[in-house]
């Protein structure tokens, strides 16, 4: 079976905590702090791996962890950062939120490798604590959290081209006629169950082509396995709507060009403003060489090309081809990549609440189990840490709180053990 959907778990590593421990040596009977930094938590990262055409990976799987991070030793020694994990996934998977169905990551374009939850940062050991007031501090700051998510996975294909109709129309036939694709082909319903990609080469250009299995009314509601399909239509650039010119079932070409398009008017409106051409076929079988049919068609539908074809014997299939190349030459070569929506590791912090106050020194301080855990797995030494981390205070609204309780520049800002002056 054709995979292209799975919903499974992920979690990043924890980040190792930072040790206590006092230099013990021979004629060194009051040594200093010396305990280490806990290694950093892996990251959980997908990447695209050409080899892989569906998500069956993930079928049989529920949960995927990166691991932590080591505490830190004694003698300054630092914990071993835990291993990333690396998923392979096919080109044109989207990562989405389980609960919110909002985009995290689009596996597409230039998004060969992306990470998707980072792993918490390793706590600092005691020895960093150790001031003139301070000599021997018995305390050292925790790794970062872990981070858990459950995603769904959803395969996209990308293709050029998309067929679209009902069963049993043609279209396998098509895409095996004009391409290396080999779907199989049989008289009854259904027989595609999985989408077919085959490349179509033409003089002067070529294109990818998609078989998307048959829809039926209510498709876009899940009725059937239309809406498992669906999808795959989403980032093509141009639609083959292919009919049965000639009824060889009895089924009226004008009525299903227009249930089809209701399926893709209720799924997303945007897939009726892709350029459409509608294809008859078996038009070897029509009667009176399928005059009638085609005039109603058109009649029907006066802003899409229409095209007689038979794509048993290839007659009209090779001027349907090169018209569907010529447009897509004049076409944008952007591919749809969709942009994120959803940040993870900032949902894991947005229900922690944060206490903001001025303490006797004229401080001005941030306390809670949400701040405390940015602060484990950002990283505030690179500018990008900065400003993630910049960007969360100010989503949090912890600046507008600051400057309620009447912070301006120059005044000192206390978060645990990071202090600085504030700047506008």
């Amino acid at each position: 079976m054709f995979a292209d959907r799975a919903k499974i778990i992920l979690r990043s590593g924890k980040g190792g905590d930072g040790h206590i421990s006092f230099r013990r040596e021979k004629y060194v009977p009051n040594g200093g702090p010396d305990g280490g930094d806990g290694g950093k938590g892996g990251d959980v990262i997908m990447e695209i791996d050409p080899g892989l055409n569906q998500l069956s990976d993930y079928r049989h799987r529920r949960k995927f962890s990166a691991t932590d991070g080591e505490e830190g030793g004694k003698k300054r020694c630092h914990g071993k950062n835990g291993t990333d994990l690396v998923l392979k996934v096919p080109e044109g998977t989207v990562v989405k939120d389980e609960k919110t169905g909002k985009v995290i990551a689009d596996l597409s374009g230039d998004n060969k490798r992306i990470v998707i939850l980072r792993g918490g940062n390793g706590g600092l050991g005691n020895m960093h604590f150790a001031t003139s007031t301070m000599q021997a501090p018995k305390y050292a700051k925790p790794g970062g959290d872990a981070v858990e998510a459950e995603v769904i996975l959803e395969l996209k294909l990308l293709a050029d081209v998309g067929l679209v109709g009902f069963p049993n129309v043609g279209k396998s036939t098509l895409l095996s006629r004009v391409s290396n694709a080999s779907p199989e082909i049989a008289n009854y319903h259904f027989t595609t169950l999985s989408p077919f990609l085959g490349v179509v080469d033409v003089e002067g250009g070529g294109f990818v082509m998609a078989d998307i299995p048959g829809l039926i009314e209510g498709a876009a509601n899940g009725v059937g396995l239309g809406f498992e399909f669906l999808r795959h239509i989403e980032r093509t650039r141009v639609l083959l709507h292919i009919t049965d010119g000639a009824s060889v079932e009895g089924r009226d070409p004008v009525a299903d060009i227009k249930a089809i398009n209701a399926e893709l008017k209720q799924y997303d409106e945007e897939l009726l403003k892709k350029p459409q051409f509608i294809v008859l076929n078996k038009m070897d079988a029509a009667e009176d060489g399928g005059a009638a049919i085609t005039t109603r068609i058109k009649e029907a539908f006066p802003d899409t090309p229409v095209y007689s074809i038979s794509a048993v014997t290839g007659e009209g299939v090779n001027e349907l081809i090169y018209d569907v190349n010529k447009l897509l030459l004049s076409m944008p070569k952007e591919s749809i990549v969709y942009e994120s929506e959803y940040d993870p590791m900032e949902a894991s912090l947005s229900e922690e609440p944060v206490t903001c106050y001025r303490n006797d020194s004229g401080e001005f301080v941030a306390e809670g189990p949400k701040l405390l855990k940015m602060l484990g797995y950002t990283n505030l030494d690179s500018e990008k840490g900065f400003l993630f981390f910049q960007r969360f205070m100010e989503e949090q609204g912890i600046i507008d709180e600051f400057k309620r309780l009447g912070l301006k520049e120059g005044d000192t800002v206390r978060l645990y053990d990071l202090v600085f002056e504030y700047m506008e």
